[in-house]
């Protein structure tokens, strides 16, 4: 085969990839999470979030609460109820302390939850996350209680952002909620 034949083959297949990778990506609809075209912001805003148990769910909820409805509370009368349950764990990563006396610690923080219609009761999306925080504990116990919460706060926290997306992902695909028309009765 001669040169020039290769280079034309060659070109063939550049220009045959080019045009299937266009293809491809003409195929994709991407789009912002956040959009207002799809309304999620207005779904995240219509959520009640179930009671917490303890401090730890208590923060994780009022996280969740700030970053679904931009910072004005839960919804008066929502749309989508939300069935949190949260969790905390810590635990020393080693059992020898550095040459400052602090030893490495691990606070892992785990939320189940479910969001579900108001209005029927159906179940949208449930699942479970967990987030990880480090820390150093000293030998002083206010400073080892200390830095233990400041470690459940950060993992709770990040936990609230993680299952916020999961939440606005779930929200996104439902489809947009029109008002019904009243009726009014004429003679």
């Amino acid at each position: 085969m001669s040169f020039d034949a290769f280079r034309s083959i060659r070109r063939l297949a550049t220009l045959a990839t080019g045009l299937i990778v266009v293809a491809g990506l003409s195929a994709c609809q991407v789009r912002p999470l956040y959009s207002e075209a799809s309304g999620t912001g207005t779904k995240l805003a219509a959520i009640a979030f179930s009671d917490a148990s303890d401090r730890v769910g208590q923060v994780v909820r009022n996280q969740l609460i700030f970053l679904t409805s931009g910072g004005e509370g839960e919804a008066s009368n929502p749309q989508y109820q939300v069935q949190l349950s949260v969790y905390s764990t810590y635990s020393d990563i080693l059992d020898d302390e550095d040459a400052r006396g602090l030893q490495p610690g691990r606070v892992v923080v785990s939320g189940t939850y479910a969001i579900s219609r108001v209005s029927d009761g159906q179940v949208l999306k449930s699942g479970s996350r967990r987030a990880t925080a480090l820390l150093d504990v000293s030998r002083q116990e206010f400073a080892e209680l200390r830095s233990v919460r400041d470690a459940e706060n950060r993992a709770a926290r990040e936990l609230a952002e993680f299952i916020r997306a999961d939440l606005a992902i779930a929200l996104a695909k439902e489809p947009p909620q029109t008002p019904q028309p009243q009726v009014t009765w004429q003679k």
